[in-house]
């Protein structure tokens, strides 16, 4: 789907829909005793819109998970990411991706999706059949919790902060930056965790290790829609970093907005990130490729937007908020280091840490 450019809409007509979820136990591995699901509209447009769902288990692990629920007023799904979704009428169902199936006590997963259509959102969810009734049960459950699989990264030892205040560091876009992505965590991994704070209004989610994960991956948003809407300095005062990576844009080249469109709203962004701190240093990315099997020309568009990036950032480098472009584009295969052609695997995870890594390091060096 390629809609048409976004128009400013009031926040007031962005819609949130919550519910809280209760599973019961009793099943292999696929049972928990109780969920929290928030649904929340992030955008709209004439005809779509997009939207984050939020999982919280709050009762025993799970290994694997599905999310039912049905929309009121015929919206239909077009794109989803971190997830596998079947609809059929209004019923939906979405399944965990390979990499976010399993959720521990009080761990949190989300997928995002883009869909066709206007209305109510969904009022009422089941998790693993179960429907949401909004309570944890208090007896204890009936068969005994399953094993939990150790995450396949060892977490590093943490060593004491030493003197000095931390790099306050906000990793700022889309469904690339957060639901989970977990780049940001291998990113953590590689710095000295004394010395960085990674900052941001949204929690980490399930990477399988515990990590420093607050960050501004909106899923479903768009560069342009967040410059228009001024939505980034309320993100920035409420955590006031020193240092922003910024992969934004994927959404916008899905709705075919302008390369010229976007470098604007970049613009207005490093604007805005400069007012909350003049000596704010900006790591802003080409960002990594795209080849939907529904857009056959997004690929040809992150090229040209790509391609503009380098001399957008020369004119607007300064020596107290340097703008660094890092290339997350080159060597990044949408066959290998995606599962669906735009949302990295793990594989493309490490990849985009990796060339993040270098520009992070020289920015933490005060």
């Amino acid at each position: 789907m390629s809609p048409r450019k976004i128009p400013l809409i009031a926040l007031a007509l962005l819609t949130a829909a919550t519910a809280t979820a209760v599973v019961a136990t009793g099943g292999p591995a696929q049972a928990a005793a109780g969920c929290r699901v928030d649904y929340a509209t992030t955008s709209q447009w004439p005809g779509g819109f997009g939207a984050s769902v939020s999982i919280t288990n709050l009762g025993d692990p799970v290994t694997a998970w599905s999310l039912a629920f049905a929309f009121p007023s015929g919206q239909t799904i077009t794109q989803l990411w971190n997830g596998a979704a079947t609809q059929s009428g209004a019923a939906v169902t979405v399944r965990n991706a390979a990499w976010n199936g399993a959720l521990s006590t009080n761990a949190t997963t989300s997928f995002g999706f883009n869909g066709s259509g206007t209305g109510a959102t969904p009022s009422s969810f089941a998790l693993n059949g179960t429907t949401c009734t909004g309570s944890v049960p208090t007896s204890p459950p009936t068969t005994t919790p399953p094993t939990t699989t150790p995450p396949t990264t060892t977490p590093p030892t943490t060593t004491p902060p030493p003197a000095g205040t931390p790099v306050k560091i906000m990793a700022l876009g889309d469904s690339i930056t957060g639901s989970p992505g977990c780049w940001r965590a291998l990113l953590w991994q590689k710095l000295p965790a004394a010395q960085v704070d990674f900052v941001g209004t949204l929690p980490a989610q399930g990477c399988g290790f515990t990590y420093d994960g607050e960050n501004e991956g909106h899923g479903g948003f768009l560069a342009a829609s967040v410059a228009e809407q001024n939505q980034l300095p309320a993100w920035l005062s409420a955590s006031s970093p020193d240092v922003v990576l910024m992969h934004f844009g994927t959404n916008d080249v899905w709705s075919n907005i302008p390369a010229t469109t976007i470098l604007a709203a970049f613009t207005k962004l490093v604007g805005q990130m400069r007012t909350q701190n003049p000596a704010m240093k900006i790591i802003v990315a080409q960002i990594i490729p795209m080849n939907p099997s529904s857009c056959t020309e997004c690929a040809q568009r992150v090229v040209t937007l790509n391609a503009a990036i380098p001399a957008w950032a020369a004119s607007l480098t300064t020596t107290a908020s340097p703008i660094t472009v890092v290339d997350q584009w080159t060597g990044f295969d949408t066959t290998t280091d995606t599962y669906d052609g735009v949302h990295p695997s793990d594989a493309g995870n490490v990849k985009i840490a990796a060339k993040w890594y270098p520009a992070v390091a020289a920015a933490i060096t005060r």
